[in-house]
């Protein structure tokens, strides 16, 4: 199991996490590579049938990474991912799918080092996980 190496999507927000993403590369901190950040205007844009389907699909986790509570460019996209995104686990758990596959957390412009730590441990913990058991499911 040691081999594995989970493919990741993470849904990161132009203004904050996107930019933590960035401040993690400039600053030349160690991530792993089979995490494929996508950019999006807002955590707010990131639908729950993004998530599941991408889980669906095989996708071994997903991360939504927004701005911190009360610092949304957009004033309160981030309170609507934060209603959102436990729902959005609620139904990966009714369906099956281990909701630890998604997870959201909140990492500012300034916060390169914890970008890091949130995608490193992220990895880690689908890595015990194991691959998602729909991946080898073909529709």
């Amino acid at each position: 199991m040691t081999d594995f190496r989970p493919t990741i999507l993470a849904f990161c927000c132009n203004w904050c996490s996107y930019a933590g993403a960035d401040l993690a590369g400039v600053s030349r901190l160690q991530m792993p590579p089979n995490v494929h950040v996508i950019r999006v205007m807002c955590s707010a844009s990131v639908k729950p049938e993004y998530v599941i389907k991408a889980l669906s699909q095989g996708i071994d986790g997903v991360l939504v990474l927004g701005c911190h509570i009360g610092d949304c460019h957009y004033m309160t996209g981030n309170h609507r991912t934060a209603k959102r995104m436990p729902l959005v686990q609620k139904v990966l758990k009714e369906t099956g799918i281990d909701e630890k596959r998604m997870k959201l957390d909140w990492v500012s412009a300034a916060e390169g080092e914890k970008f890091q730590k949130v995608i490193t441990d992220f990895v880690q913990d689908i890595q015990k996980l194991g691959p998602n058991p729909l991946r080898e499911v073909k529709f």
